[in-house]
């Protein structure tokens, strides 16, 4: 202290603390002469000792006319030192960092000052405290005082210039301060951050995209800045690097994978663009290395296929279609469980075109590693038999076609058609909305004779009478009219002539017999009309409700449709298909005579032509049972229902229609027990609610409550009652 006191005379110290500036000006160029010279003598001991005193008594002074002449002393001693600067640099630089932060606005803009004249001198030199500085920097990017901000761009601009011709900078030690500030939301200190990478990735020498998975979620959170000018400059910096990494052959796509993952469900539409632009190029560079990182990826693609912009949907499709066309091995890091994951997450998508996709993916995987896929059955089957309730139906068919491609083996086979019967029991709008359709793509996809056996052994064995009862009446009505099944029908005409339609028809037979109306149905597809008289005339009182007249309602007016041509047909000639006749006349006999059905049957019954009856058929046509069939011709004896067999009718093609007409009665027995029964704890929950204080008297027999149709004197009905 003492000799930089006999150095520097203490008017120039006393100067140095003055509040004008020029005075402290004069001074500073004082102590830059006095430096200079102890610089030409070499007494380097008295140079510090200067540097030391001024420090001290100056920059840490209390008095910011003291901390200002300080700053301004130390930048003269620096140009006083000119080339033997460096080695004091450890002396003069701290202090003026440390004046960075100080509270007065001017103190910090002579910090500036003062740094940017110390830079000029020492140049490349000070690149050891390039941290510090960049840090303080940093900061005064963001300064209250525009002044401050002006210097601090001016010292930004110089520092930049020195870095760029330097070769002993090291982004190893800078990216970590980089990374850390790279969050930070300020928008001066956004600008000041995307300037430095875009310079540090101009210098050749600098490797920036070796390192810019450390900083790329940073820029990509700059792109839904407030300020357009930094979403700019960070798309700007980003399509650099976007554009580097296509021509690089060496890159780390994994860790950035994950940031742009992230982004691409960002709620900023540019930040989602921008993501899911970075994806596609992704996956159409990084091959192999993308493998692990297949299901983030997925899981980010899919949803932006749904996403409200344009452009955005776009780019995922491609993406998509690009990820899919790449057959990665599970041998090879290709995650199937976690890809099936992603989709099952998906198909819960509010978005439709999401959910299709995701339907897409499990096909896809289903045809390349089913074995795969097959283990992880249960953790996606559930939600795909929900996928069958979805409001598209563009969705539902396709998720029918995945279920079809599981139900190729047999055991998934009848599983999917257990759990399908076990939802329309536990959802009747599921098979009332979508059963037809559902039945109808099975079939196809699965063969309709396979569907529909299996469903029937299913059904044969419910204990849910009334559902049972539902569900053969909506297989029935499929059966009758779609296109899909043809070729049952056409199987099911030859029940008494092929071994194979004898076969489907006693297959069905055993669940049909829950609906009256489906045995009639079915038998007169089969053209077994003799023991579609016999159902007819072994009907009870209890069997004859609304539900069974709606029913006959839908055949009588499906019988008017070119399905039942063939029946109408037969109805010409009567002598050979007498069974039909007695039939049809059993259930217009069922029918109100006011309905429509009733019209619609007898006005058909009334168009058979006399020509068709010869006077002895006439005589008998009302007589009912009592007809004999003593003139049919000898030629119709073994082919048609009309016919005569040897043991009466019993038993035809290997069909026991005694056992048949007897499976029928006992189920329909069992249907009314269970409405009787029904019936009965309705009347007593009613009795008990209406009379809880009455005394216990002697109770009449509760009367069984059965639907039955009203008689023509009770209640007239319209002939669009009976209709859907």
């Amino acid at each position: 202290m003492a000799d930089a006191l006999s150095v520097i005379p203490a008017a120039v110290l006393r100067n140095l603390a003055d509040k004008l500036y020029e005075k402290r000006k004069n001074a500073a160029l004082e102590v830059e002469g006095i430096v200079k010279q102890l610089a030409g003598a070499g007494d380097h001991d008295r140079i510090t000792a200067v540097i030391t005193l001024l420090t001290t008594e100056f920059t840490y002074s209390p008095q910011a006319n003291h901390r200002k002449g300080g700053l301004i002393s130390l930048a003269a001693a620096t140009v006083g030192l000119t080339t033997e600067a460096a080695q004091h640099l450890e002396q003069i630089v701290p202090p003026v960092l440390n004046s960075f932060a100080d509270q007065d606005s001017r103190v910090r803009y002579y910090a500036c000052e003062a740094l940017y004249n110390i830079a000029k001198v020492v140049r490349g030199d000070f690149i050891i405290f390039f941290n510090q500085i960049f840090d303080a920097l940093c900061k005064l990017s963001a300064d209250s005082d525009a002044n401050v901000q002006s210097a601090a761009h001016l010292l930004d601009r110089l520092v930049k210039d020195i870095v760029t011709e330097s070769d002993q900078f090291s982004i190893e030690e800078f990216i970590p301060l980089l990374r850390e500030r790279m969050n930070v939301l300020n928008p001066y200190v956004r600008q000041f951050l995307v300037g430095w990478i875009t310079v540090l990735d101009s210098v050749p020498d600098i490797d920036m995209l070796g390192f810019l998975p450390d900083f790329l979620d940073g820029l990509f959170n700059m792109l839904s800045d407030s300020s357009h000018e930094i979403r700019q400059q960070a798309d700007s910096a980003l399509s650099e690097f976007l554009q580097e990494i296509k021509n690089s052959p060496s890159v780390d796509y994994g860790r950035m994978a994950e940031i742009l993952v992230q982004r691409a469900g960002s709620p900023d539409e540019f930040t989602r663009l921008t993501a899911i632009t970075w994806i596609n190029e992704f996956v159409k560079l990084g091959g192999d290395q993308l493998v692990p990182y297949y299901a983030d990826i997925l899981g980010a693609v899919l949803p932006c296929i749904s996403d409200k912009e344009e452009k955005i949907r776009v780019v995922a499709r491609e993406t998509n279609e690009e990820l899919r066309a790449i057959k990665a091995d599970p041998a090879e890091a290709f995650d199937v469980g976690a890809i099936l994951s992603i989709a099952r997450r998906q198909l819960s998508s509010e978005w439709e075109a999401t959910r299709i996709e995701a339907l897409h993916w499990i096909s896809t995987l289903l045809s390349r590693h089913r074995s795969e896929v097959l283990t992880f059955l249960n953790d996606i089957f559930e939600t795909l038999l929900k996928a069958l309730s979805d409001s598209s139906d563009e969705v539902v068919l396709l998720v029918l076609d995945v279920h079809a491609c599981i139900a190729r083996d047999p055991h998934h086979f009848r599983q999917l058609v257990v759990f399908l019967v076990h939802n329309f029991r536990l959802d009747n709008s599921l098979l009332e909305k979508r059963g037809a359709l559902i039945v109808r793509r099975l079939c196809v996809l699965l063969n309709a004779e396979r569907v529909y056996r299996e469903l029937s052994t299913i059904l044969e064995r419910e204990s849910d009478f009334d559902f049972a009862s539902i569900m053969v009446q909506a297989l029935n009505l499929i059966l009758l009219t779609s296109s899909e099944l043809s070729e049952i029908r056409d199987l099911l005409k030859q029940s008494l002539v092929n071994p194979a339609g004898k076969d489907l028809y006693v297959s069905l037979y055993a669940s049909w017999c829950h609906s009256p109306m489906a045995i009639i149905s079915l038998c007169f597809l089969a053209q077994t009309y003799q023991h579609a008289s016999a159902v007819i005339q072994s009907m009870e009182e209890e069997d004859i409700n609304v539900k069974f007249l709606v029913q006959l309602d839908k055949l009588i007016r499906l019988m008017e449709t070119p399905i039942f041509a063939y029946l109408r047909l037969q109805l010409l000639e009567p002598g050979r298909y007498i069974w039909l006749f007695k039939a049809l006349y059993g259930l217009l006999m069922l029918l109100p005579q006011q309905s429509a059905a009733f019209k619609i049957l007898k006005t058909r019954l009334k168009a058979v032509p006399l020509y068709s009856f010869n006077g002895e058929q006439l005589k008998r046509m009302p007589s009912g049972d009592s007809y004999q069939f003593r003139n049919v011709p000898d030629g119709f004896r073994t082919i048609e229902d009309g016919d005569v067999a040897k043991d009466g009718g019993s038993s035809r093609n290997g069909i026991n229609f005694a056992a048949r007409l007897q499976q029928f009665q006992q189920m329909q027995h069992q249907h009314r027990v269970l409405t009787k029964t029904q019936a009965k704890l309705r009347n007593m929950s009613t009795s008990l609610s209406k009379e809880p204080q009455r005394e216990e008297e002697p109770r009449k027999p509760q009367s069984i409550e059965v639907n039955v149709p009203p008689s023509r004197s009770s209640s007239k009905r319209g002939p669009g009652q009976l209709q859907l």
